[in-house]
């Protein structure tokens, strides 16, 4: 079985190395890595030539130009993958251990059975500290429905099949939840093909704080109030918008004790 990891950078030389390295240390080895840049400016493409260099047993492909943004860079990684299954590890994110990989292979075995595979992500700072755990827990019974509930899954803690997911590009008109549309619609197909969702155990991906839907965090909750009534419908969206609501004051009352 063939992994496919897209890494998308733009001006991000203080933290790709740790994603490189993290990629670089994986035990499995029948991998590609795609770096989809953005046409940086500061010292990201020597960072990725200089890695490309120094890997010799499995392909690095580097792409350095302009784009429309995350999501129509990650088209591109989408267009270029020629692995069995893709997963998004982005600049500053990392691989939890270094068997992660393996972790998920084991899990998709035999892969004809998986349309995705998924696991539990920890929230770590610039220096790749732990912070905190995800508020929003992995459920062991995933389905697209799931998502009704918030995005339980983080993007980089999701393994798509690549026949699906290459026939399901990123929606540009979302600016900042894109990824999010992206899951749902994905795991629509997986169910339309019968193909199950498979919970990896442990956590497989340590997620940078003050991503992309961090720094935009009030567009990325109205795009995903879009997202969720495009898949689940307006009712049903007001109602679990409302249930976020007393969930969010229920929470800052228990901090404030």
């Amino acid at each position: 079985m063939k992994i496919s990891i897209v890494t998308i950078t733009y001006n991000a030389e203080k933290v790709l190395q740790r994603t490189l390295d993290s990629v670089a240390s994986q035990t499995y080895r029948n991998i590609e890595h795609l770096i989809i840049d953005g046409a940086s400016t500061d010292g990201t493409l020597e960072k990725m030539k200089d890695y490309r260099l120094r890997i010799t047993d499995y392909a690095v492909r580097i792409v350095s130009e302009p784009d429309s943004g995350i999501y129509d860079a990650m088209n591109k990684g989408l267009r270029l993958a020629t692995g069995d299954y893709i997963v998004f590890m982005n600049a500053g994110d990392t691989f939890h251990e270094p068997t992660t990989l393996e972790r998920v292979v084991v899990s998709l075995t035999p892969s004809e059975k998986f349309g995705v595979a998924y696991g539990d992500t920890d929230i770590v700072d610039s220096e790749g500290r732990f912070l905190r755990k995800r508020h929003l827990s992995v459920p062991d019974h995933l389905t697209w429905r799931s998502f009704r509930q918030g995005m339980l899954v983080c993007h980089q803690a999701f393994y798509a099949r690549l026949d699906i997911a290459r026939d399901i590009p990123y929606d540009l008109q979302y600016r900042h939840s894109a990824d999010v549309d992206w899951c749902i619609r994905v795991m629509k197909e997986a169910e339309h093909r019968h193909l199950s969702l498979v919970r990896v155990p442990g956590v497989v991906a340590d997620f940078m704080d003050g991503g992309n839907t961090t720094q935009n965090h009030r567009a990325s909750l109205r795009e995903r109030f879009q997202v969720m009534r495009r898949h689940y419908g307006l009712l049903t969206t007001l109602v679990m918008h409302a249930w976020f609501v007393v969930r969010a004051v229920g929470k800052g009352k228990r901090l404030k004790k």
